[in-house]
């Protein structure tokens, strides 16, 4: 297997959506869909081993807590984007903001039922079955942030949802023509700092010219553009195929332009498209990569 080309880092593919249960123990196991799971009890210093836990599984670190809110999402799975507004000071259809408390070592001593009335008072008597901590925290000397969320399932049951935010969700990697589709996998692992699972899928698409910037993140987004037709997808494809045999393998015949769309799956968030585009007659190709919410 030929070693990627030169990668091209545009910005880190955001690494969100961890699944956290606060229970009796903390075993780590694995959850369907790719969602990395974990267990801990919540207890005197819950806040901070969750942070602490969300640094070893994602292998970055979560940075310096910022503020700490309190909201009431109907028990509802908040967005990232939603997270992000409600912590600038946004209004969220269908949220109510309890309570907002400032960050710091003392909050990370206390435990999530504390905080859940959205006062920092050290009884924890106030939290209900619907109410929501959002932790936003920043990472010193970076443009990184994260969110996490935890929702409370009745007293002593929380399930978190870690949002690492960017400037940008793309990912852009040059590979050799000859690069199997496992190589890209592996490139794409190494660039992100992250493993992924799969391909499960790869649609082929051709047409008579390369799509635009624009174009590629509208294929990315889960949309058609002009310049591709979509003419094959295939379920399960080869780790040892290289790019260029991808369409032949799918029964497509040669075209001027050719472009697969790999589905992966990221153990953080899910549900991953990466768009490769081949360049002289697939002698090398580009490939962008970053998460759908549309699955």
């Amino acid at each position: 297997m030929t070693a990627p080309g030169t990668i091209i880092r545009r910005a880190g593919v955001v690494a969100a959506a961890l699944v956290v249960a606060l229970t009796a123990a903390y075993t780590p196991s694995h959850a369907a869909d790719g969602e990395a799971r974990t267990t801990i009890t919540d207890h005197p210093g819950g806040p901070g081993t969750m942070l602490r836990q969300f640094e070893d599984l994602t292998g970055r670190p979560v940075g310096d807590l910022d503020k700490v809110l309190a909201v009431d999402a109907g028990g509802r799975t908040l967005t990232g984007e939603q997270l992000a507004a409600l912590v600038a000071g946004e209004k969220v259809e269908g949220v109510e903001v309890v309570g907002t408390m400032p960050g710091g070592r003392d909050i990370l001593g206390t435990t999530m039922a504390d905080l859940a009335d959205g006062t920092y008072d050290g009884r924890g008597d106030g939290g209900t079955g619907t109410t929501s901590l959002i932790f936003a925290s920043s990472v010193p000397g970076g443009r990184d942030w994260c969110l996490t969320m935890c929702v409370a399932n009745g007293k002593s049951i929380w399930e978190c949802l870690l949002s690492r935010r960017g400037t940008d969700q793309i990912l852009t990697l040059d590979l050799p023509g000859d690069t199997t589709v496992g190589g890209t996998k592996g490139a794409f692992e190494k660039a992100n700092g992250v493993a992924v699972t799969g391909p499960s899928t790869v649609a082929t698409l051709v047409g008579d010219r390369e799509p635009s910037a624009a174009e590629i993140r509208t294929l990315l987004d889960g949309g058609d553009v002009e310049s591709l037709r979509r003419v094959a997808t295939l379920d399960g494809p080869d780790p040892g195929w290289a790019l260029v045999d991808v369409a032949g393998k799918s029964g497509v015949p040669y075209a001027k332009t050719r472009a697969h769309i790999f589905t992966f799956s990221l153990p953080v968030i899910g549900k991953v498209l990466a768009v490769c585009v081949s360049h002289d007659d697939g002698k090398t190709w580009k490939c962008s990569a970053r998460p759908w919410s549309g699955f």
